[in-house]
């Protein structure tokens, strides 16, 4: 009998995994896998934490192990999943970022607006389908929510999915972020599976509360760090600001001709489908290296924040709990317009407001249930002495303030 191929990838956060099936195999070595390597998982955290530069391949690997040990132990507890939709469930998961654009969700909806990456993910996957003669099959149901065991979707994506497992876990590890730490490897021993739907068993109630805390934490102190928010919206700011350019008809044109492509096309979800071969060659290093020629470019605003953004001179950003004042955010738009010498309309760029949220737990979303030894099912929020209550579950809200920093925001 013909030895079972396997793969062994050595991973700093969980040791060895594990890839022992021909498929598997055939997915991770597929061109469009490979480009993940070359996606940060965490965009531009790297420049508060510099240990912060593993990629999205290392993520959906670490997210595909702790899928193995879920479905592992749903099995020992005597869940029936056959080896078809076990292998559908790893196939998700090992697929479920590979429709994301350069520098991930600092980019989605800017370079083609109003198609999200887990769309992008199944046009993928559809094309693997036909590539690997419908082997996908299952996955796909899987990752769509159409398999009739929704528990393996659950696992996929929900509120307590082994991709939130992972990116805590691994975003933790290589941030250095004490903060972010779970303990997902007893949550994973306490799941069950009770009337069709993913739960965890009661002994696991102050693991799901750290855990949901920790993604509350990592949030704030990392996701969304000032520092980390300024670069995102100033390489937003820097698309804008050479479509608009585009759009006025002057020549401009970038290091890589698939980034010109969605840059000077239009927006829509046909634009993907017809060139998704293109987009699956669109990483990190065409934005990053556009950027840089982008420095010695006429266009002032658009080299000013080019040169910014590499030298890591970002702008300012304040946060409070109530709205800027609309009156200060003007005299900031004019003092840049003064200072750098261009138009208040050009000065938009560089002194704007916004808005951002983190949700620790959001029942409407989908609810994390406990099962309790005598049977009842009741939500994380409403068991006794919950940590994880309605003050919680309603969303924190904060107002940014982003201004070039040769002016002062007070």
């Amino acid at each position: 009998m013909a030895q079972m191929p396997r793969k062994i990838i050595n991973d700093p956060v969980y040791g060895f995994i594990t890839l022992d099936h021909p498929l598997l195999l055939d997915i991770i070595a597929h061109p469009y896998y490979q480009r993940l390597r070359r996606i940060h998982q965490m965009a531009f955290a790297h420049l508060v934490y510099p240990g912060a530069v593993h990629t999205r391949l290392h993520h959906s690997l670490g997210a595909y192990h702790l899928m193995c040990s879920a479905l592992d132990e749903l099995k020992r507890k005597g869940v029936a999943i056959t080896p078809e939709e076990e292998l559908g469930a790893k196939v998700a998961i090992l697929l479920h970022d590979i429709g994301h654009g350069p520098f991930s969700h600092a980019l989605e909806n800017v370079l083609i607006r109003d198609v999200r990456h887990e769309e992008i993910s199944i046009l993928i996957m559809q094309v693997l389908n036909q590539e690997f003669g419908g082997r996908l099959d299952t996955a796909l149901h899987i990752f769509t929510d159409e398999h009739p065991k929704r528990y393996l979707h659950q696992l996929v994506s929900g509120q307590l999915d082994t991709d939130r497992m992972d990116y805590l876990t691994r975003d933790s590890f290589f941030t250095g972020v004490s903060e972010g730490v779970i303990g997902y490897d007893r949550i994973l021993k306490m799941l069950v599976v009770h009337n069709g739907e993913l739960m965890v068993e009661e002994k696991a109630i102050y693991s799901i509360e750290k855990f949901l805390v920790s993604r509350r934490l990592m949030y704030w102190q990392v996701y969304l760090h000032k520092t980390v928010l300024s670069a995102e919206k100033m390489l937003v700011r820097i698309m804008e600001r050479a479509k608009e350019l585009l759009a006025k008809g002057p020549q401009l044109n970038s290091c890589s001709p698939i980034l010109d492509l969605f840059l000077r096309a239009g927006e829509s979800r046909e634009l993907i489908e017809r060139n998704l071969d293109k987009f699956c060659l669109l990483d990190d290093y065409d934005v990053t290296t556009t950027i840089k020629q982008w420095m010695f470019h006429p266009d002032k605003v658009l080299s000013l924040l080019c040169r910014r953004l590499i030298d890591r001179r970002l702008l300012k950003v304040c946060l409070q709990a109530t709205p800027f004042p609309e009156e200060h955010v003007m005299e900031l738009k004019e003092q840049v317009s003064r200072e750098e010498g261009i138009s208040l309309e050009e000065a938009d760029y560089f002194v704007f407001t916004g808005q951002t949220t983190n949700t620790t737990y959001d029942p409407l979303e989908e609810e994390i249930n406990i099962l309790f030894k005598n049977g009842e099912v009741r939500d994380i929020s409403q068991v006794d002495n919950a940590l994880i209550q309605q003050t919680l579950a309603s969303p924190v809200k904060k107002f940014y303030l982003c201004y070039l920093n040769t002016v002062s925001a007070i």
